[in-house]
């Protein structure tokens, strides 16, 4: 049975198209992987598809009385309510039942005969329904969940808005798993999910009996939950059986085909040309010139996608530091609380440092901390000799205004406008991103835009909160050769194993020294 279908659909920002003539539908109980390098319109998608964004041209519907589920990173949470709430106001549509159900009780005392009769059949129908939702099981329900995604350990009374980024998405993605929609729409729910978090979910959708859509660039995640991958590239959406290895073999013998058949045919082509250019003058060889080049005239020529800029990075270098990049004294971090035990670490030249350990618990507070962004609640940091830092922040700053290029040059004035568009270049953003404004463009797309100015600026340490949020898998894999290759020391935030496997010297799990006083 069909729960989605999508037929030509067709949209674009200003000149950019997104898609062209695009085709989908989704069967009940399939759970596919919506995958493509940054920008190809993944997001963009699910937004035409809840009805967020009207596209120029198609037709999208949906079964009746589907209930969908969309985890969306930019919902705000209203203030005032704790992480039960949130949770709970997934069962919204029980609780609904249960007020219908006392509001016939209520009836009942001054009923006839019949109307008793027709009270007392509702009031079993709607029986029936809260003990097949499990409505009496509610309770048990929401502390399953907030267990499962370490809600439990802030404490499902604190209010939502005191809560980080990460742990925002968590209520949300617990609440979305609670309400049990038809299909779930999930967007990189990996990004702000600790390794333990990450394998909870591996196993909830595994057993999910509904459909899901689930765009990630998280590879080992989509391997062992998907067993279907839709490719968003140039415009098009094609469907792979399988899960994510098992399409990357197809694709890549796809596109090896099609060079073979490309060459080919261009071999073929300049034989014909050729034979033309060297007979048509010729009377006794005219009429075979001209049949040669009739077949040249009809054929379909074969033509090879425009390669997309791959991404190219090599981080800068400043001059050698001290020995020690920084030194802690008793320090406490936080803010109106203390987030951490005094702690007395060390990073020496060199190093290269993954931080690890679930949300909330104080990773980027420890950056800025030893950065001076923000004051410890005791203790100092002292910084050693000769420091050229490199911060990358989780996320862009709300409300700008500029494009890609404007960015850049604001960190570089000097840079001519060749080298602004080669930097961004290198981090592998095609020249309609860069003349986009920052604000139009995908989470990964911004990301790059961050990575161009780190790279471009002379460090010796790096202090990187979350770098692979967002990316394709292409620029993760360039980033951490990047990475390896770089001579300064590298202190990251990180949820990634494989990503800071064989690229850390080092790894600080944070669980080791938090107070977990949220």
């Amino acid at each position: 049975m069909s729960i989605l279908t999508v037929q030509n659909l067709t949209h674009g920002f200003g000149d950019r198209a997104i898609f062209d003539k695009v085709s989908f539908r989704l069967l009940k109980g399939e759970h596919i992987g919506l995958v493509g390098a940054n920008g190809e319109g993944k997001s963009t998608f699910f937004n035409i598809i809840t009805g967020k964004l009207q596209p120029d041209e198609g037709k999208i519907e949906w079964a009746k009385n589907c209930r969908v589920g969309y985890l969306d990173q930019h919902t705000v949470l209203e203030k005032g309510m704790t992480i039960r709430d949130v949770l709970t106001s997934a069962f919204e549509f029980l609780f609904d039942m249960e007020k219908n159900m006392n509001e016939i009780c209520d009836k009942l005392g001054e009923a006839g005969p019949e109307e008793m009769e027709a009270y007392m059949e509702e009031l079993g129908t709607i029986q029936d329904l809260l003990t097949m939702h499990d409505f009496y099981m509610i309770d048990a329900k929401v502390e399953e969940v907030g267990r499962a995604l370490g809600l439990s350990d802030i404490g499902l009374d604190k209010e939502v808005t005191e809560l980080s980024g990460g742990q925002r998405t968590k209520v949300l993605l617990g609440k979305l798993l609670l309400e049990k929609p038809d299909i779930l729409l999930l967007d990189e729910p990996t990004n702000y999910l600790d390794v333990e978090h990450i394998e909870w979910l591996k196993r909830y959708l595994n057993e999910y009996e509904n459909a899901f859509i689930l765009i990630s660039h998280d590879v080992p995640f989509l391997n062992s939950v998907v067993n279907l991958i839709y490719h968003m590239d140039r415009q098009e959406l094609n469907r792979y059986v399988g899960d994510y290895d098992k399409f990357m073999e197809v694709y890549e013998m796809k596109q090896a085909q099609q060079l073979a058949a490309y060459e080919k045919q261009q071999k073929e082509i300049a034989d014909l040309q050729d034979f033309v250019a060297r007979n048509k003058a010729r009377v006794a060889t005219r009429n075979m010139a001209m049949s040669r080049q009739k077949k040249l005239d009809k054929m379909e020529v074969i033509e090879l996608a425009a390669q997309k800029p791959k991404p190219e990075m090599h981080f800068k270098e400043a001059r050698t530091p001290s020995r020690y990049i920084f030194q802690t004294e008793d320090l406490v971090i936080g803010y109106e609380e203390p987030l951490s035990s005094p702690l007395n670490i060390e990073m020496e030249r060199g190093d290269k440092i993954a931080l690890i350990g679930s949300n909330g618990i104080g990773k980027t507070t420890l950056l800025k901390s030893i950065l001076g962004l923000i004051p410890p609640v005791s203790g100092k940091v002292t910084q050693g000799d000769y420091l050229s830092i490199g911060y990358f922040e989780q996320e862009m700053k709300p409300g700008i205004e500029t494009t890609c290029i404007e960015e850049i040059w604001q960190e570089f004035p000097g840079y001519t406008q060749y080298e602004v568009r080669s930097a961004l270049a290198k981090c592998g953003l095609t020249t309609k991103h860069i003349e986009s404004k920052v604000k139009v463009l995908s989470g990964g797309e911004q990301a790059k835009v961050r990575l161009c100015k780190l790279i471009n600026r002379e460090t010796n340490i790096l202090l990187l909160d979350e770098p692979t949020n967002h990316l394709d898998v292409e620029a993760k894999e360039e980033l951490k050769r990047a990475l390896k290759e770089y001579k300064g020391s590298i202190l990251m935030v990180c949820h990634e194993p494989e990503f800071y496997e064989g690229l850390a010297t080092k790894v600080w799990d944070c669980r080791e020294w938090t107070t977990k006083l949220f």
